[in-house]
């Protein structure tokens, strides 16, 4: 079971596609893991073996065999499912079934994949800790004490698991990159457009993503690869098809420059992710690249991201909280109300913030390929806080200032990725986040690639 649970996905959809193993089998050693572990760290919170197995036969008989060729799949509880439960964390949609797919499950439901349930989320995807009313709390699976991350959290706790092969997931603030880094796989988001999103409040938004979660860099370039491409009712997609992303990822690195930047200009980062992180600088000049201590100035990326994330929470939950306020959690309600106090002069300052951050982090690109941080600047911490309120003896104003690391790389709207890197002493997960020029996902995925066969860290799977 494990061989099969924890198979490079690609090489899996190619077994089934020469009929050396079957969906079928591939589809039972899945459920069984999820019956075997998801009770301990509730990460799947709709489950779907019964119709999974039904369409994994179906694969079997069939002759076409696409892409993903029958991997299962369980998308994130806030992307819509036609006939399948789609709550967003949120006890006002706690029996809410969609009528319609979204695109990503349109997109990889053409391409072989097989609906296997959902993942769990933080109400409304709000914050980097996954627990709501609905489902309770999603653990993390190398210390069921520690909160996974989020949003994606319930992703990457079943991928890290060997539930899932891969999960999609979606990054406004850190929502791939904070998960993968807690749960010690790897978290991309994208360029954006690079994964189309509909249906959507505002077909122009892109501050928030849609990416994967996968084990390896190349199992999550695969899923890219049947998730991303143009589409024509979302005006800021990207032309590129999706099978660019399926090229091999070997590359020399010989004298490419990387700036590595310990605090992104002086965030507070606690010490034992920095211990990890510097025991690691070596390895990108082992790999041949001319490493030097610098970071872009991106301190204006705060006020645009507080401003423009509460501008697009009015705009999804405002209506909602006139009739539903009692059952919204309080810190989604903050956010709502932060947004309602804008006026036209923070809001035309904040979208000016951004272009400014955007055109700092694409000048700084010049003169180096990529910036190496760390993803989260605190390892995963107690799974009943809802956030840490402290790094490194620096107090924390809300329920988003501990993700400054993530969020301050959202607004230049360069692809970033979080890979693992290592451990704490006491066994937790810490990634490192890589950012690349602006449209060269590829790019990203190349050196870290590299950096994950250099280290090997994603090897290490939990254990119950």
């Amino acid at each position: 079971m494990n061989e099969l649970c924890y198979g490079a996905p690609r090489k899996l959809a190619q077994l089934i596609r020469t009929r050396k193993v079957s969906a079928t089998e591939v589809m039972r050693a899945y459920i069984a893991q999820i019956e075997r572990v998801n009770p301990e760290v509730n990460a799947i919170v709709t489950f779907l073996p019964e119709e999974a197995l039904k369409k994994a036969k179906a694969m079997d008989r069939s002759k076409a065999k696409p892409l993903l060729a029958g991997l299962p799949i369980a998308y994130k509880d806030t992307v819509p499912t036609r006939g399948v439960r789609t709550t967003f964390g949120s006890p006002i949609y706690a029996e809410h079934v969609p009528s319609e797919d979204h695109l990503i499950v349109e997109r990889l439901t053409a391409a072989g994949a097989i609906t296997l349930g959902k993942t769990n989320t933080p109400e409304f995807a709000a914050g980097s800790q996954t627990f709501n009313e609905v489902f309770g709390a999603t653990r993390n699976p190398y210390d069921l004490g520690k909160t996974c991350g989020g949003s994606s959290g319930g992703a990457a706790a079943a991928v890290a698991c060997g539930m899932l092969p891969f999960a999609d997931g979606a990054d406004l603030g850190a929502s791939l990159r904070n998960p993968g880094n807690f749960c010690n796989v790897v978290g991309f988001r994208p360029t954006p457009g690079r994964v189309p999103s509909w249906p959507a409040e505002d077909a122009w938004a892109s501050l928030a993503v849609l990416g994967p979660i996968a084990r390896t860099v190349e199992d999550a370039a695969f899923l890219l690869s049947a998730m991303a491409g143009p589409d024509a009712r979302v005006p800021i997609s990207l032309p590129e098809p999706g099978s660019v992303l399926r090229k091999p990822l070997a590359r020399k690195f010989t004298k490419v420059r990387v700036a590595w930047s310990r605090d992104l200009g002086g965030l507070p980062v606690d010490a034992r992710v920095t211990r990890v992180l510097e025991a690691r600088k070596q390895v990108f000049a082992d790999l041949g690249c001319v490493v030097e201590d610098a970071g872009p100035e991106l301190s204006a990326a705060d006020e645009a991201f507080h401003v423009l994330r509460a501008l697009g929470f009015v705009q999804k939950f405002g209506e909602l909280l006139k009739t539903e306020r009692r059952r919204i959690k309080p810190s989604i309600i903050w956010n709502i109300e932060e947004g309602l106090k804008l006026d036209a002069p923070r809001i035309a300052r904040a979208m000016l913030l951004r272009s400014q951050v955007f055109q700092a982090m694409r000048a700084f690109l010049e003169t180096y390929d990529y910036l190496l941080l760390p993803a989260n600047q605190v390892p995963p911490f107690p799974v009943e806080q809802e956030y840490p309120p402290e790094i490194a003896g620096v107090k924390m104003g809300n329920y988003l200032d501990w993700m400054k690391s993530c969020y301050w790389i959202t607004m230049t709207s360069h692809p970033a990725i979080s890979v693992p890197a290592g451990f704490t002493e006491d066994g937790l997960p810490v990634g490192i986040q890589i950012v690349g020029r602006y449209g060269d996902d590829f790019g990203v995925l190349q050196l870290a690639h590299a950096f994950e066969q250099a280290t090997q860290v994603w090897k290490r799977r939990p254990t119950f």
